[in-house]
């Protein structure tokens, strides 16, 4: 199997050569961008990222057979621009869900999953927003990328212990955060039945 390192290494004599390396690896760069910025800037994140990394395809480390560090770690510092771009996805989901919500059907239960399905998305919403930026890019690329700690190192340029004290951080940050909504939850009458 040709490993993403040898298309690199092909493409520095044959840029065509190149577009493997895309086909292989813009789906998952792309719905990690479209989650995290929304669809239609996800597009533009895709496109900056894999042109950047065809302008410094040379500064790959071919020592890495797989480029998908790399090319996250390139679609992360992108994205990190398009702040603003993000913070405006967010408020825009909590919007709709704030309008879907007073648009619910009639029916009490329907109303009310959709009420708690509203809920969910404004706290995640939240949740995500309160953390800082590095944390919050390192729990991403975690969840929503999919890599592990060695690769989200590679991605952020950061030691894996860094990597792995931000996601503990994390962790006991939206554990805390989840008991007490949990609280609130109990002593607004609202509970989880268990076995439900």
């Amino acid at each position: 199997m040709t490993t993403d390192s040898m298309i690199i290494r092909r493409s520095l004599e044959e840029p065509s050569a190149f577009a493997e390396l895309f086909e292989r690896h813009a789906g998952p760069i792309g719905r990690f961008a479209a989650q995290r910025v929304g669809a239609e800037s996800a597009k533009d994140v895709l496109s900056e990222t894999f042109l950047i990394a065809f302008r410094k395809r040379a500064t790959f480390d071919t020592a890495w057979d797989s480029a998908v560090p790399w090319l996250f770690g390139i679609a992360s510092r992108v994205i990190h621009k398009q702040r603003t771009r993000e913070a405006r996805h967010w408020r825009s989901v909590v919007a709709s869900a704030t309008v879907a919500e007073s648009h619910a059907p009639s029916g009490a239960e329907r109303a009310d999953e959709r009420a708690d399905a509203v809920a969910g998305v404004q706290a995640l919403s939240a949740r995500l927003a309160a953390l800082s930026a590095r944390d919050r890019e390192t729990l991403l690329l975690y969840a929503w990328g999919d890599l592990t700690y060695e690769q989200i190192a590679v991605a952020l340029d950061v030691p894996v212990g860094t990597v792995r004290s931000r996601l503990n951080r994390v962790r006991k940050r939206l554990g805390a955060q989840e008991t007490q909504t949990t609280r609130e939850e109990e002593s607004n009458g609202r509970t989880v039945e268990q076995g439900a």
